[in-house]
């Protein structure tokens, strides 16, 4: 019996790296999806009409519009920023690429904001009636607003799950630096006994014999 009760229990084996690999695939696939797809939604939303109405002039009704870029600059501007952060996670390593991906995430959930804060902004299409008209004092009625707004916070959203996915998988992601430090390698010292290596040393503008 003690044989029987001394016998070893099998142990769940620990996640080896293979065993990772392809869910680091799979998360840098959905944060590179993500991210390119939110940074899109949330330029392209801040090049559409967010509110239009009439602003009651001497002249008649005098209609204005207002894009995203009218009402505020901070999605598409976010936006830029957080396709470069994306790339550039590639680009870095350890502490780097946690700041980056930091950066990744505060760009959507900025865009998230300034597009909700300015989903019911009139002041954009005030400044325009009083422009348009000449009276400071002309103000916009019968505003109406568009969905636009709430697009480009959705691009926010996804920009957003991005960086977390970042910050939670990006360290086992491949870096872009690997190669080029590869290949940034000094050669090695020319064999004097191959003519071959010789030529190869001086065609570098090395001296073979140092």
């Amino acid at each position: 019996m003690e044989g029987v009760t001394s016998a070893a229990v099998p142990q769940p084996r620990a996640e080896t790296p293979r065993a990772k690999a392809p869910a680091a695939r799979r998360s840098l696939a959905a944060a590179l999806l993500l991210g390119a797809l939110g940074a899109a939604v949330a330029l392209l939303a801040s090049r559409q009409t967010w509110a239009a109405g009439d602003a009651a002039t001497a002249g008649g009704a005098l209609h204005q519009i207002a894009k995203g870029g009218d009402v505020t600059g901070v999605p598409a501007a976010l936006a830029i920023v957080g396709l470069a952060a994306l790339v550039a996670i590639f680009a870095v390593r350890r502490v780097g690429r946690v700041l980056v991906s930091v950066l990744l995430t505060l760009s959507g959930a900025g865009i998230v904001a300034a597009a909700l804060l300015g989903a019911r902004d009139d002041a954009a299409l005030d400044e325009k009636a009083a422009t348009a008209s000449g009276d400071a004092a002309a103000t916009i009625d019968a505003v109406t607003h568009t969905v636009w707004p709430y697009v480009a916070a959705g691009g926010g959203v996804l920009l957003l799950v991005a960086g977390v996915l970042a910050l939670r998988f990006g360290t086992a992601w491949p870096a872009m630096s690997g190669k080029y430090e590869r290949s940034s390698r000094r050669p090695a010292k020319a064999d004097p006994e191959r003519p071959e290596d010789m030529w190869k040393a001086l065609d570098r503008g090395e001296d073979p014999t140092g």
